[in-house]
């Protein structure tokens, strides 16, 4: 951890205003980013932004130190993320189906623009969306999904293949328009 980040977080830990500012600075677009994944819409976005932030500012002096500073702020807006969706929505879980096998289809090098795959990743339904980022983007697994949202690993695997199964025809269609 740089020496100009650490100075920061020690001035944070000691309530100094000026230096949250910096913090929020520094690291605002990169939890956007993350709340974006995590929110059904912009404004849900910023409204997890500020909350994790007055959550890290709460929080900071319990940080350590011990591993990277950025990945404990994570953990805070995914957390605060997730906490409003049970809040504002009860987990929507579907019946439970049997495990299904990835088929990993070979589609000979397909060329989609990120910002499309982004887009349709953002209009998955909520529970396949939360479901998806946290096991692809995040690498969370099955158990860990479960215990986060509620449900059983069978319908966070229910949510992800069908989620997958979404985005496949999302592709299908989007190249076929190409």
């Amino acid at each position: 951890m740089c020496s100009d980040l650490e100075d920061i977080i020690a001035k944070c830990q000691k309530g100094d205003r000026r230096a949250g500012e910096q913090l929020y600075k520094m690291f605002s677009p990169k939890m956007f980013a993350l709340c974006i994944q995590y929110s059904s819409s912009r404004e849900e976005a910023e409204d997890n932004l500020q909350d994790g932030f007055i959550k890290v500012l709460e929080s900071i002096g319990q940080y350590s130190g011990k591993g990277s500073f950025e990945g404990w702020m994570k953990r805070i807006f995914i957390n605060i993320s997730l906490e409003k969706f049970r809040k504002n929505r009860l987990v929507q879980t579907v019946d439970e189906m049997p495990d299904v096998a990835d088929e990993e289809e070979d589609e000979g090098g397909i060329d989609i623009p990120s910002e499309v795959l982004y887009e349709f990743v953002r209009q998955l339904p909520d529970r396949y969306r939360l479901v998806f980022n946290m096991y692809v983007v995040e690498g969370l697994q099955h158990k860990d999904i479960a215990a986060r949202l509620g449900i059983t690993e069978g319908t966070s695997k229910s949510n992800l293949a069908r989620a997958k199964e979404i985005l496949r025809k999302k592709i299908k269609e989007y190249l076929e328009n190409e």
